[in-house]
């Protein structure tokens, strides 16, 4: 497994004003979001827990808003079966990856568990989850690796971007989005 920085943060762009920070340790991601999205405003935790191969195996989130705080968990084993708050979910079958709105390192998980040559394309689709309500839905994506530390990246909806990472394959600049200073 590759060694990610013990932590990183990023400042949103765009959209969303707020920031992000990451604790990473083998096979962990721990990040706490706070942000304003369209003048409402929200603070996500979060902890991934991921095996060798970088595939998704258990997430915890939580969100807090005006409206009050909510939590969901995932559960998937490896070969793409997911459970929403320890129910099958059969829409999110053969998924890998998590993807979280709240999130610009969440888009990790692919790049490491996909080893793409230059020049290679490949759907990656995830189990995407929403920063406000926590709606868990599938996100169609796509990954083309460009060079070194270059990722072009497209999802549904026509967005698109050219995505920078570090050598340990974690995002430095999401144009848009984030861009990491820690």
């Amino acid at each position: 497994m590759e060694q990610l920085p013990p932590f990183a943060a990023w400042r949103f762009l765009g959209a969303v004003e707020g920031f992000e920070v990451v604790y990473t340790a083998p096979g962990e991601l721990r990040g706490h979001t706070s942000a304003i999205e369209a003048g409402q405003a929200y603070a996500v935790r979060y902890d991934i827990r991921f095996d060798e191969q970088w595939r998704t195996r258990e997430v915890n989130i939580s969100t807090d808003t005006v409206v009050g705080p909510q939590e969901v968990r995932l559960a998937a084993d490896g070969s793409g079966n997911w459970t929403v708050n320890d129910q099958p979910r059969l829409d999110l079958h053969g998924l890998m990856d998590v993807d979280l709105e709240a999130s610009a390192c969440t888009n990790t998980f692919p790049v490491h568990r996909l080893h793409l040559p230059t020049g290679e394309t490949v759907r990656a689709p995830a189990v995407y989850v929403q920063a406000l309500d926590l709606t868990v839905r599938r996100l169609d994506q796509a990954y083309r690796r460009l060079d070194a530390d270059r990722f072009h990246y497209t999802s549904e909806g026509g967005f698109e971007a050219v995505l920078r990472y570090d050598d340990s394959l974690l995002i430095i600049d999401y144009p848009g989005i984030a861009v990491r200073f820690a």
